[in-house]
């Protein structure tokens, strides 16, 4: 069986090429829901709805394992997905989010402010804040939505998006970190750690593959199950160029397919 990992759209390719990077042993799965691109801007309902489809999409290609690297179907679907569906429909099936480990780095430097960029949906649901707050209950959080900045980024348009992360950086100027709270983001980060040299920049890319390896150590129940022949299959829900483009830069030999049926 293998590794899931499941993304709004192509921001997910850089998170499981951290994975494959650290572990290239296992095989991989990994479905982009570009047809539905951007989550951010859509309703809870939607959200959840689009993210349960692909959790039975995953599920029927043989995923024990799955991660939500998207950031906003994680802090709207993932409870639901695990106190409802999981025991209804999948009861042996582990679906696992970005949000705990992230907070859990973000406040390593004993930071006394942290800062949040994100979707719309991510920033309205306060689930970034929430957990830090679990964390460090005097803490002080600034959240800042940033609805073009996906667009720009799965649009290719890098002008558009170093110009729109030079404008969000103001808002972070005296904070200790600056948590990337979307997928996508780890494609801009150096925009960010450009504009804020003194703030710990927290991107996904560089934390989610040691924290999955620690989780598979201690979850050896899980780990027994899943195949090692290094295979690694992409899909998205809509095909286009730019996705093409995308995985073949991030993996040498990938061939990303449309999903059928």
């Amino acid at each position: 069986m293998k590794i899931g990992v499941f993304d709004s759209g192509l921001g997910g390719l850089v998170i499981t090429k951290a994975f494959v990077e650290k572990m290239p042993e296992y095989d991989y799965f990994y479905y982009g829901d570009s047809k539905h691109l951007p989550y951010g801007e859509k309703t809870s309902g939607h959200i959840l709805a689009y993210t349960l489809d692909a959790m039975r999409y995953m599920i029927k290609n043989d995923c024990k394992i799955i991660i939500i690297a998207c950031n906003t179907a994680t802090s709207i679907a993932l409870r639901y997905i695990q106190q409802r569906f999981l025991p209804a429909e999948a009861l042996d099936i582990k679906v696992l989010g970005v949000v705990i480990p992230t907070v859990e780095v973000a406040i390593e430097n004993k930071a006394q402010k942290v800062g949040v960029i994100a979707t719309t949906a991510t920033v309205r649901s306060h689930i970034y804040q929430t957990e830090l707050h679990k964390l460090k209950a005097n803490l002080q959080v600034t959240e800042v939505a940033a609805p073009k900045l996906v667009p720009a980024i799965e649009g290719n348009d890098f002008f558009k998006a170093k110009t729109a992360c030079k404008e969000l950086s103001e808002n972070f100027k005296d904070c200790d970190s600056l948590i990337l709270g979307c997928t996508h983001y780890p494609l801009v980060k150096a925009f960010f750690r450009e504009e804020l040299p003194e703030v710990k920049v927290v991107s996904q890319d560089e934390l989610m593959a040691e924290k999955l390896k620690n989780y598979l150590y201690r979850h050896p129940e899980i780990e027994k199950y899943l195949s090692k022949n290094k295979n690694y299959k992409f899909e998205v829900s809509k095909l286009n160029r730019h996705a093409q483009i995308v995985a073949a830069q991030l993996f040498a030999e990938a061939k990303i397919e449309e999903r059928q049926g």
